[in-house]
């Protein structure tokens, strides 16, 4: 009986242990990036105004601006979340409540984990070789969109996998024997169920991919742009236009890279502002995860 009382004072000394030691790495963490948002944002924020936002980048530093970056960053964010999300969420439901158990299904799912890892450098090779070369996008949004697409598939895909492994199996149970097919179960319990994780997936995700240069400078993105895409939007029918997923593009990550190379300090505090409003953006849009996770799950009653 001693032995076992001192065991279990050994299993709590760690645990406790373990629990400190986590603690003080998540403060150290969060110091590091509080003090570098600070020495960015001392820099960056004087320079934030309208005429920043508004304005094409410029040779001279004070006039310069984020238009075509920031515009270009939603066009090519819109066009990865419809090609990452549905596909992502449909290939997350099918891996998770359909697929059989099987060798094949294993093997798609240890190159999925795989792919999460994969630099993504890699992808920008990749989408050079297809969607440039071979299907002749070219140095498009639509280019710059899929190819991120691509980048955060798996995380959506795993996302979506761990949120409908969460809910219990008596769930499926229940809704099945009261006459409820696969598919509605699946509609009307498991992804309502699952939408607080599915959708803090999503925005992780996409919270990566809007930090991401090194692909996009791959495929071609340019680092100087003085013009913004075609509207979406026009005045005679059908209303729509697509021409802008043609059109050439750069996105705040790399107008950032193009403003740090320069030599003259005014550009540097231009690239400060541009990383406070980029890592603004990344924060606001992981507090949106975190919320959303919030009211999803208050909202369950198992």
């Amino acid at each position: 009986m001693q032995d076992f009382q001192k065991l279990i004072q050994k299993k709590k000394f760690w645990n406790g242990l373990a629990v400190v030691l986590g603690f003080i790495t998540l403060l150290f963490s969060l110091l590091v990036v509080l003090v570098l948002f600070y020495d960015l944002a001392k820099t960056g924020v004087p320079r934030l105004s309208t005429d920043f936002f508004l304005n094409f980048p410029s040779r001279f530093p004070a006039k310069a601006g984020i238009l075509s970056a920031w515009v270009g960053t939603l066009a090519v964010m819109g066009v990865t979340a419809l090609c990452a999300i549905p596909l992502g969420v449909a290939t997350g439901v099918y891996l998770e409540e359909y697929a059989p158990q099987n060798w094949f299904t294993i093997l798609i799912e240890l190159n999925i984990v795989n792919l999460a890892a994969v630099p993504s450098i890699t992808f920008g090779l990749m989408a050079l070789g297809i969607f440039v070369y071979e299907f002749g996008f070219g140095n498009s949004i639509l280019t710059a969109g899929l190819t991120l697409g691509l980048l955060v598939l798996p995380i959506v895909i795993v996302a979506t996998r761990e949120s409908l492994r969460a809910i219990p199996q008596t769930i499926r149970e229940a809704s099945m024997s009261l006459g409820a097919s696969r598919w509605q179960t699946v509609r009307d319990h498991l992804v309502p169920y699952s939408s607080g994780g599915i959708l803090t997936g999503v925005i992780i995700a996409l919270s990566r991919a809007i930090g991401e240069t090194a692909p996009l400078i791959t495929i071609g993105a340019l680092t100087f742009i003085a013009f913004l895409p075609h509207p979406p939007f026009i005045a005679d029918p059908p209303f729509i236009s697509f021409q802008w997923l043609s059109d050439a593009f750069t996105v705040l990550p790399i107008q950032l890279f193009n403003w740090v190379s320069r030599p003259q300090e005014e550009f540097h505090v231009n690239a400060a502002a541009t990383g406070v409003v980029l890592l603004s953006l990344t924060l606001l849009m992981n507090a949106v995860a975190i919320y959303l996770r919030y009211r999803f799950r208050r909202g369950i009653k198992w």
